[in-house]
């Protein structure tokens, strides 16, 4: 059987982009520790992309350039969602070869277009010429400039109330391929603290998926559970951020430990 990985090196064609464009969900894992080894491992497992956090952790530029060598060959496609949605923030985890930008907090048409803009080399953006790194870890016959204006995958973080009210026009920016709705930081906003079970907080996704879906963009959001998953899928959300590598150690731990009597020290919570 074919892996993900496969594809990208038959067709040249970023296999998470593909998949989203033939209505299929793709599933990533948050890497949030300084370790290569985790990333590497990671990518073996069956996801379809690591999430590179760099925005809530202490991962490094170094990490992230040393996880897309160790990654290659592998299944998951490494992508980075930087501290900030700044040109040069996200030129510095391009050019070390992601190919998928995780903007935070889009919350304005401007900040969308930015996003858009730093991805994509002139005339299509603003993005400087200089990733030899990112040339290494993607040689393609038609070069890196076009696979990369073509592969790379922008998804802007939708996850405040200023967002909300500006959703159409940013939903509305070409160039932009996925809404992630950040629903902790999104309920947080909204007064409500974090709680994912609040009818004020389920009204403000409707509104954010109604606009993704007017204006074709394809949408994401935390799918901790694999019920909770199909669930979203129903609703039209096909790009989903899975739990962090700690996370699954901790649910892997619990397997063992729990029928055994041990329970954890500490209560795992939050979200990123």
């Amino acid at each position: 059987m074919k892996t993900k990985t496969s594809h990208l090196k038959a067709t040249g064609k970023n296999p998470v982009k593909e998949l989203l464009k033939k209505g299929q969900p793709v599933v990533g894992i948050v890497i949030s520790v300084n370790s290569v080894e985790v990333a590497t491992q990671a990518a073996a497992l069956g996801f379809d992309f690591l999430w590179l956090e760099m925005e809530h952790t202490p991962l490094s530029l170094e990490t992230v350039r040393n996880v897309v060598l160790a990654t290659r060959g592998l299944q998951a496609v490494p992508f980075a969602r930087p501290p900030v949605n700044e040109l040069w923030m996200a030129k510095r985890v391009l050019d070390c070869g992601v190919l998928g930008v995780i903007f935070p907090f889009t919350s304005t048409p401007e900040l969308a277009r930015q996003a858009a803009a730093a991805c994509r080399y002139p005339p299509r953006g603003l993005r400087g010429s200089g990733a030899d790194l990112a040339h290494f870890r993607w040689p393609t016959p038609e070069g890196y400039y076009d696979f990369a204006d073509e592969n790379v995958l922008v998804i802007a973080v939708v996850e405040n109330t200023t967002a909300l009210s500006h959703i159409d026009e940013i939903a509305a920016v070409p160039g932009i391929d996925v809404l992630f709705i950040g629903t902790s930081d999104l309920s947080f906003s909204l007064g409500l603290r974090g709680k994912q079970d609040h009818p004020q907080l389920e009204k403000a996704i409707a509104r954010i998926v109604a606009a993704g879906k007017r204006n074709g963009k394809f949408l994401g959001r935390p799918g901790l559970r694999p019920e909770a998953i199909k669930r979203y899928q129903k609703q039209g959300f096909q790009f989903f951020m899975a739990g962090t590598d700690t996370s699954f150690m901790a649910a892997g731990a619990a397997q063992l430990l729990k029928p055994l009597g041990k329970r954890p020290g500490f209560r795992w919570g939050g979200g990123i």
